[in-house]
């Protein structure tokens, strides 16, 4: 007999079939008796979990006569007499709490020992055992409930490492938002999903994460993020290092190779040298005419605005422009994202982080940040516009409709540096 109580207790012969169990107290007594599979249970501690410490006036032959009803139920040897107490007559893996507990531990050592497509399949079998709460049977054991729901959370957490692990970034992201949702201050999965976002490609809404749960921290707790997290923002504002120079190419030895194969050096579409924009896996042809355009406005205008209907193409055809007159901006190109913004007056915030100068505002990462900020305190405006003003650099704000007043401040204020 397969016993299921991750959700209302369930039981199956093992051919599938499904054993129907009627009536709140006989499933409180299977889950009672699978949460211990393998354990003798007393009749003292049964009467109280069946009955929820409201025991009838018999309450051990009220407990004999619901231990018959579920032999009559499941057959005669599902639950065996004991001294004192009873007994579930299944082994422990034929409990999928049990079971769940054994997979989740195998597809821990997997990840450990550097296998995360085993520990995949195996997690993956691990979590399909949940129907719904566990022990949902068992009103008095909401707090053991509680401990086996945030099990649960921790091997979701190992199954997205795995992914994360096997190159899948994008499709972690919607369940890791769902999940930090749920726990916001959960810091070691708060950090898988600003590595997950990172990997996919997405620093700008890295960045956000962090500062969104760096504020959650504060506000609730009163203290800041931990190593990890610290150590995993400070990652995300390193600007990418200088290509290293090409060994020139001696006679025998041709041209010397590009570090970015397919693509020739110097020419449209290189990379700058800092910012933060990256390297895109596709190509980009049919447009040549509006990046010429966007270049010339560039090179005339201090602010150029791209319009058009959403899903136009603006944020790509912004960035292939920015590349390829990256050669104009010897301090970089820098894409501040603003969609996960929702308040106006982050945006200034969001745009400091973007560039790199946030961090060395708040934890003293280098002196030359601190002495862009001095006499300015908390005012985010005022410390990007010091930031920006000692730099020749391009700032793209992507996606800045639903804040474009606070968006319009920021430029404007920029562009008068």
């Amino acid at each position: 007999m397969l016993i299921s109580v991750l959700g209302t207790a369930q039981a199956r012969h093992p051919d599938g079939t499904a054993v129907p169990i009627g009536g709140a107290r006989l499933r409180a007594l299977l889950t009672a008796l699978a949460l211990r599979a393998g354990r003798s249970v007393p009749v003292a501690a049964l009467v109280d979990e069946v009955w929820d410490g409201d025991p009838p006036a018999d309450a051990p032959g009220a407990l004999q006569a619901l231990v018959a009803r579920l032999r009559r139920t499941l057959g005669p040897g599902a639950v065996l007499s004991l001294d004192g107490g009873y007994r579930l007559g299944a082994d422990p893996d034929d409990v999928d709490l049990h079971r769940f507990e054994r997979l989740a531990g195998e597809g821990a050592r997997a990840l450990e020992a550097g296998d995360p497509a085993g520990a995949l399949a195996v997690l993956d079998d691990a979590l399909a055992l949940w129907r719904g709460p566990v022990l949902a049977d068992l009103p008095g054991r909401a707090a053991e409930a509680a401990a086996w729901e945030a099990r649960r959370r921790g091997v979701q957490g190992s199954r997205l490492r795995a992914m994360l692990a096997l190159g899948r970034p994008e499709e972690t992201l919607p369940e890791l938002a769902a999940l930090c949702g749920l726990s916001p201050l959960d810091e070691p999965l708060q950090s898988l999903r600003i590595r997950a976002l990172r990997a996919a490609g997405r620093p700008a809404e890295a960045l956000a994460a962090y500062e969104a749960v760096r504020r959650e921290l504060a506000a609730r707790l009163g203290t800041d993020p931990g190593p990890e997290l610290r150590a995993l923002h400070a990652e995300l504002l390193a600007p990418d290092p200088d290509p290293a120079p090409a060994p020139a190419g001696g006679p025998d030895q041709g041209p010397a190779a590009d570090p970015v194969p397919g693509r020739e050096r110097g020419g449209a579409g290189a990379r700058p040298a800092r910012g933060n924009l990256r390297v895109r896996l596709t190509s980009f042809v049919g447009r040549e005419a509006d990046i010429g355009a966007i270049l010339d406005d560039l090179g005339r205008a201090r602010l150029v605005t791209l319009l058009g209907p959403g899903g136009a193409g603006k944020t790509r055809l912004s960035q292939e422009a920015a590349e390829r007159g990256a050669d104009g901006w010897p301090d970089g190109v820098w894409l501040a994202e603003l969609a996960p913004v929702t308040d106006p007056e982050a945006v200034p915030e969001a745009v400091l982080t973007a560039l790199g100068a946030r961090e060395t505002v708040l934890r003293g990462a280098g002196a030359e940040g601190l002495r862009a900020v001095e006499g300015h305190g908390g005012d985010a405006l005022a410390r990007l516009v010091e930031h920006c003003a000692r730099r020749r650099m391009l700032v793209v704000l992507d996606n800045c409709e639903h804040v474009v007043g606070a968006a319009a401040v920021v430029a404007e204020r920029l562009v008068g540096v």
